[in-house]
């Protein structure tokens, strides 16, 4: 099977310009293909796997990837998706961030020997002259057509700024850029890029009448149609520092059923072979498959021997009842109400429960525990002392915290 079929089969791909030439390209290592990465935090996420697992199996194919840093478009900040207009990071934040960046990358892409290329679009964005960049592309930018984009569209009712109306353009002129200066003929995205996108492809159609192509990849979501890769509304890092390999381990060991065989064909390197045998499996060997899912990616972000230290926790904590290797979410005097907290915000804080909600109708069907006591009081408090000793929440089987006041 050659590599865009066995990327159709991994249900990675959403939408694609030229599907023809696009097959061709990839399938016989033609594509210098780019995906951005904007700096908005310090580390990349569970969110920004899928996009460097595909830029390793495209690279593996022979294709090459260009990792392209948005060290510009940050500062601009993109508004697909988003209700509100994002802060405003400095300079030197946009820098340190892009940095973290590259050192995370280099995990899963070969850098060497031109295998894959790396450049950071504050390079040639932030020296921009404004009045040339309209006189070079705005003429090929129909207002019209821009607020029909998805990306804005939503964001319309709420507001939207002229200095977000920017971004299509910057990363239009990315590719752009990098395709005079760098032969790059394809760009790739998530799916909610899909606009933007084509804003690059049509830019460059248009006025070098060179054809370029853009291909989107499937966002990642469970058999609810939330993103995945979030606890509690936060991220999952790929930085230890930020998310343990442990917890990283134990996000992907707990997703749901209905959820595992796709993580494991659009997330690993297993063969499709072998995962599809694991469709059939039910029961307790559901769990195996789950443990196979997080060891893997573990795998694929720590190495190995995080991910078998993990797999290792994992088993003695679920089969012994042991507390000792729970991880901890530590909490402050802030996040008490009159010397105590309630059960609710402490499943919401320790990233159990998504919201108060989830966390009411998880205690209502019995799914919570406080040590080995189902707790049924949706009133339920700790004390101070309580939490400076520690409590331990669990919900379903599987999935521990301790909370401690620090």
């Amino acid at each position: 099977m050659q590599i865009y079929e066995e990327l159709v089969q991994r249900g990675l791909i959403a939408q694609v310009t030229d599907e023809a030439e696009i097959r061709d390209l990839i399938n016989n290592g033609g594509a210098k293909f780019y995906i951005g990465f904007d700096c908005t935090a310090d580390s990349l996420t569970a969110g920004h796997f899928m996009a460097l697992t595909l830029m390793k199996r495209l690279q593996m194919a022979g294709n090459t990837p260009i990792a392209l840093i948005g060290g510009g478009t940050t500062m601009i900040g993109d508004p697909s998706g988003r209700t509100d207009m994002r802060k405003m990071l400095t300079r030197e934040d946009i820098d340190h961030n892009a940095e973290c960046f590259r050192r995370q990358m280099e995990r899963f892409i070969d850098f060497s020997d031109g295998k894959a290329l790396m450049v950071n679009n504050a390079d040639w964005l932030l020296d921009l002259n404004y009045v040339e960049l309209l006189r070079e592309v705005g003429t090929y930018f129909s207002v019209n057509n821009m607020l029909r984009a998805e990306c804005y569209k939503q964001r319309m009712e709420k507001g939207l700024s002229f200095f977000e109306f920017n971004y299509m353009i910057m990363q239009s002129y990315d590719f752009y850029h990098l395709y005079k200066t760098m032969g790059c003929n394809m760009q790739f995205g998530g799916d909610d890029q899909w606009s933007n996108m084509l804003g690059g492809t049509e830019l460059i159609r248009k006025k070098l009448g060179k054809n370029v192509y853009a291909m989107t990849i499937t966002l990642l979501t469970d058999s609810q149609g939330n993103k995945m890769g979030k606890t509690a509304g936060n991220a999952v890092w790929l930085d230890p520092q930020k998310t343990s390999p442990y917890e990283f381990f134990q996000y992907w060991r707990n997703v749901g059923d209905a959820d595992v065989v796709k993580c494991l064909r659009m997330l690993t390197f297993l063969p499709l072979e072998q995962i599809d045998e694991m469709a059939g499996w039910k029961d307790a060997r559901i769990n195996e498959a789950k443990e196979i899912l997080a060891f893997e990616l573990t795998k694929l972000v720590h190495g190995e021997e995080e991910a078998a230290s993990a797999l290792d926790k994992s088993r003695a904590i679920f089969s012994s009842g042991s507390h000792e290797q729970i991880p901890e979410t530590v909490i402050g005097e802030a996040d008490l109400t009159d010397g105590s907290a309630d059960i609710m915000g402490l499943l919401v804080l320790s990233g159990l429960c998504s919201s108060r909600s989830d966390a009411r109708r998880n205690i209502q069907q019995g799914g919570i525990l406080c040590g080995t006591e189902k707790v049924t009081d949706l009133e339920k408090r700790f004390t101070a002392e309580q939490l400076r000793e520690g409590v331990v929440l669990r919900r379903g089987k599987k999935n521990f915290r301790r909370v401690i006041l620090r």
